[in-house]
């Protein structure tokens, strides 16, 4: 379970969530440059939420992220931990790795 300094809510009005099955071969290019172009939508998508306003009463966007083979085998991670498990999805030798990340709510906690 992946450990947050934030409180979270889940409402019906959220952003959509990216569920998305990505190749990790491309005819042409170096698989390390096809994973770091999934990094980079991944990015992409964490930027354009994070530019959203959240809905009143909370304070910032938190990502909940599944990672995987396929979405039945898809383990939660952080954010942060993303990046990383699309490499060790890769080589264990898979032709896809699925992603999934939500944005929610957060209300920022105040450390202890």
């Amino acid at each position: 379970m992946v450990k947050s300094h934030c409180l979270t809510a889940r409402t019906g009005n959220d952003a959509p969530a990216m569920k998305k099955s990505f190749p990790l071969q491309a005819p042409g290019k170096d698989d390390a440059r096809v994973r770091d172009k999934i990094r980079h939508e991944i990015n992409k998508y964490v930027r354009r939420s994070q530019r959203k306003t959240p809905p009143e009463g909370f304070a910032q966007w938190e990502f909940i992220c599944r990672v995987g083979v396929s979405p039945e085998n898809a383990e939660s991670k952080a954010i942060k931990e993303v990046g990383g498990a699309i490499d060790t999805v890769a080589l264990t030798g898979a032709t896809a790795v699925y992603v999934e990340i939500e944005a929610v709510p957060a209300q920022r906690m105040t450390p202890r």
